[in-house]
Formats: C-alpha cells, structure tokens, sequence
C-alpha cells in the first residue's frame, strides 16, 4: 500500500475524525480532515480529487447523503459512509446514491482499515488515457452501454463517459465474465468483495437497480441483468 494515498476524513466531531486520521497516519496514508461537505469541496478544489473518502453521514450543516450526491455527479472517488444509525434505511440510500461501503459508529478501526486497503486494491491499476472525443465505445456490451474493463468506466456508442462507481464496475465484470449463469446475491457480493453483512439481499439489490438505471433501455423493463426469482440474477448478452 503507497505512503502517498491520500484519504480525506469528514466528520463534523472534532475527537471522531481526528481519532481515524491519526489511525491512518499510522499505517502510512497521507490524511486530510474535514469537518463538512463545503471544507472537502475546498480540500478537493485545494489538493486534487483524493484516492478514498470516508464520509460521516450525519452531520448538522449538510447530511453526508447531499454530499455522495454532489460526489458523484463530479467523480468516481471511492466513498467508503459512517454511520451511527441503527436502520439500515440510510446505508442503503448510500449504496444507491453511488458510495461504494460503510462502516457503522463508533468504527472498528481495523474494520474501517481492512475496508478501505480493501477498496483501494481494487482502484490501484491505472486506466488507459481517455479515447478521442468522437471515438466508438468498445469492450463488453451492456445493453445501451460498453464497459471499459481497463479503464473501469462504461460508454455510450459515441465513447462518451458513465460516471460508474467502484461497486458497480466490480459487479458488471463479475456478470461479464459469467454471461448467462445464475448468480445469487451471497455470490454476486462475493465475486465484487461488497459485503453488506446486515442487509446482504437489499445491499445487492440497490448495486443491480443502479446499474439497470445506466445500462437498460428500459429500466423498469429489465432485459441484459435479469432477476430469476429465489436465484439471483442472471446477465444475457443479447438481451433474451
């Protein structure tokens, strides 16, 4: 893991975010604090989009959902959510808006850490530069989309760029490289390492709506990521 990955703590308790910057400083990362959505926006504008967010997600002045939100409208930073609600109503809302895992307060620090060398594994192999504005998407046909393995992104016919989080391109390579098999939930969550343990069924189930909202022609209409009802899900290439 490199010394210089750079993790943006936001949390609006003084103690609580200075408590995990400091775990992290200990294990080599570069660390910056941030007591709201409007100070990381001046961090990111400051020091450049950081490799990994960890996102207190109640806080006074602007809720953490408001900020994956704005997020993920901009980029594909890894958002790893804390949070100290006991309903899982929250998490999943997360999940959905595009953060890619949560941890519940107070954290397990080791947990929080395990999670994030965890995300960043799997972000560490850099894409290819970006294609010519006019270029055709090429690579793994997801309904209305092309997924980019390399550059972990999806495209349109005319190579325009999906914004796709972390945990979505992990479960599209998961359905690409096992076209037409049933796929159960535990299955699924266990070939995109996105464990969800208190909510297993709905933390899939928010990840495959999110993606059918940005592959399928018609959404509520499933063709490409099908569910098989008491199996799991099931990715047909051409769409029957």
């Amino acid at each position: 893991m490199s010394a210089s990955q750079h993790i943006v703590v936001v949390d609006d308790e003084a103690a609580a975010r200075e408590m995990v910057g400091d775990y992290l400083r200990m294990h080599g990362f570069q660390v910056s604090l941030c007591d709201g959505g409007g100070a990381l926006r001046r961090t990111i504008a400051a020091e450049g989009t950081p490799d990994l967010i960890v996102l207190d997600l109640n806080m006074p002045e602007e809720d953490g959902l408001s900020v994956i939100r704005d997020l993920r409208a901009k980029s594909r930073v890894p958002v790893i959510m804390l949070t100290a609600t006991a309903s899982p109503i929250d998490r999943i809302v997360g999940l959905e808006l595009g953060a890619d895992d949560y941890v519940p307060k107070p954290c397990e620090l080791r947990e929080l850490l395990a999670r994030i060398r965890s995300i960043l594994r799997r972000a560490a192999a850099p894409g290819p530069a970006e294609p010519a504005p006019a270029a055709k998407a090429t690579g793994i046909r997801f309904g209305t989309k092309w997924l980019d393995v390399e550059a972990h992104c999806l495209r349109d016919e005319d190579g325009t760029e999906q914004v796709l989080s972390r945990s979505e391109f992990d479960l599209l390579k998961a359905f690409a490289d096992n076209p037409r098999r049933i796929l159960s939930r535990e299955r699924l969550l266990a070939l995109a390492d996105a464990r969800d343990p208190d909510a297993l069924d709905r933390a899939i189930d928010v990840r495959i709506n999110r993606i059918r909202k940005k592959i399928e022609p018609v959404p509520g209409e499933p063709r490409y990521i099908q569910t098989v009802r008491g199996l799991g899900y099931v990715f047909k290439p051409d769409g029957v």
